[in-house]
């Protein structure tokens, strides 16, 4: 570790770690939900699980951002954090406020809980991903500007690099576009027009430079590549993100009363979207098969090129797969549209906090890496996270054609929860591949305490020297 406030990033990273097994502990219980109605019912409905689901997802990974910003930045800026002080205590503040909305979620009905904490002053509540309370947006609002005040001031006061002004850019528009949660007008149509202001150019527009910003450091790092080659990509992919991504929205407008042009728009758009991923993937592997040191850390060079991989099948071909509005008119809100979910926000963003995290969780304990017993663990549960995730999107795709055909296209579509109990065969196999992802992460938890086993040496005993034996003098 070069510089120890470079320490403040472990506490983010613990608590992205834990927060992630109950975002998966609760995908779980709806898995259930979803053919066995009444399980934990009345103590978790289906809804309160999803939204603790989803509301986690959200919270650990903005956890996992601002960790890898604490480590990244003063290496990259070659100068000490601003104040550690203030991350710590942003951090206590956020994690305290997660933890309290939660338990709001699921010891109080949502309706009181809207009433307790203040939504008839300032309506926010009850749109999907952005529940959270008003005290909750507002918590969130003074440790994302502490937050960026705490890294602008860092990458102020030190060296300047592509890096660094990348993630600086994504993490302004991260909090930028979180304020149009506070914008809920009683219009339906302009509601959900600004609703996607938040959620997709968070996730198809700046959380991908934060994600490009965190692969082109790991992979300076462990391949050793010149600095300006690995940023000229990432000024490429940059470009191509924010270009299709921000226009991309339009494929959001199809059905919700937006003006028509919105279908050329965002259908062209975003049928582009799937390049920049491409261009990813062609730049992580081109960066590890030119690079100049073979690095210890085999984990963190598969989770990096995982990464590249998983977010250009989950977000550009699987996104593509339902972009289209002739394609859109059947599928959308389809269970085609989880599997997309589910794969994109893995590969995509799940996967770039777990490359940093295995990057730099062992140099943060005092190692350059992990003993290689902990790196085989961890290799491990990469494959069985990512193979049962593909097998979760199939399973889900699977379900959502047969969904669309059933209640859409064929000439007496029948109705929604008719179709629903045919899907049950795809919903158990969805959880027994979800089963797997659990163990697959907790042997990713079990190999941060694994240790190679102590190598035992054979101590040969000597070979017996022969001894002759006096024998009397003879007469």
């Amino acid at each position: 570790m070069q510089y120890k406030s470079q320490a403040v990033a472990k506490p983010y990273f613990i608590a992205a770690i834990g927060l992630f097994v109950g975002q998966i502990l609760f995908g779980l219980i709806m898995g259930l939900q979803y053919v066995i109605g009444d399980f934990m019912f009345p103590a978790i409905p289906f809804n309160i699980a999803r939204m603790v689901h989803t509301n986690l997802l959200i919270v650990w990974l903005l956890f996992g951002f601002m960790g890898a910003a604490y480590y990244l930045v003063p290496e990259e800026s070659e100068t000490e954090l601003h104040s550690p002080l203030l991350a710590h205590l942003m951090f206590w503040i956020f994690l305290i406020a997660g933890a309290l909305t939660i338990v709001g979620y699921l010891s109080v009905p949502y309706a009181s809980l809207a009433e307790m904490t203040g939504n008839n002053l300032l309506a926010t509540m009850g749109r999907e991903f952005l529940e959270q309370p008003l005290p909750t947006k507002l918590g969130i609002v003074v440790v994302a500007l502490a937050f960026l005040y705490n890294i602008g001031m860092t990458i102020l006061k030190g060296r300047k690099t592509a890096i660094t002004i990348i993630l600086l850019t994504g993490l302004i528009g991260l909090a930028g576009f979180f304020l149009f949660a506070f914008y809920n007008p009683s219009n339906l149509v302009k509601d959900k027009y600004f609703w996607w202001w938040v959620v997709h150019l968070w996730v198809e527009g700046v959380w991908e430079l934060i994600m490009g910003a965190i692969l082109g450091f790991v992979l300076i790092k462990i391949t050793g590549v010149d600095r300006e080659v690995i940023e000229k990509w990432l000024y490429v992919i940059i470009t191509l993100a924010l270009v299709t991504g921000l226009v991309g929205t339009g494929h959001h407008y199809y059905w919700i009363g937006a003006p028509g042009y919105w279908q050329w728009w965002g259908g062209f758009f975003s049928a582009l979207e799937p390049l920049p991923f491409f261009a990813m993937v062609v730049f992580c592997f081109n960066m590890v098969n030119r690079r100049r040191r073979q690095h210890p850390n085999k984990a963190a060079t598969l989770w990096a090129l995982g990464t590249a991989v998983m977010a250009f099948l989950g977000a550009g071909v699987w996104g593509f797969l339902h972009t289209l509005a002739p394609v859109n008119y059947y599928t959308h809100g389809t269970q085609i549209t989880a599997a997309h979910g589910h794969m994109a926000f893995y590969g995509a963003y799940v996967m770039v906090v777990l490359t940093i995290i295995s990057y730099a969780m062992p140099i943060l304990r005092g190692r350059e890496v992990n003993p290689e017993r902990a790196q085989v663990l961890e290799m491990w549960a990469f494959w069985l996270m990512t193979v049962s995730m593909v097998f979760i999107t199939l399973f889900l795709t699977a379900a959502g054609i047969l969904q669309s055909w059933l209640q859409r296209i064929i000439p007496n579509p029948q109705s929604f929860m008719q179709v629903q109990d045919q899907l049950h065969i795809f919903y158990w196999l969805r959880e027994l591949a979800g089963l797997v992802f659990l163990i697959g992460l907790g042997v990713y938890l079990y190999s941060f305490f694994a240790k190679d086993k102590p190598q035992t040496v054979e101590v040969s005993e000597p070979a017996p020297t022969a001894t002759v034996a006096s024998q009397p003098a003879t007469t």
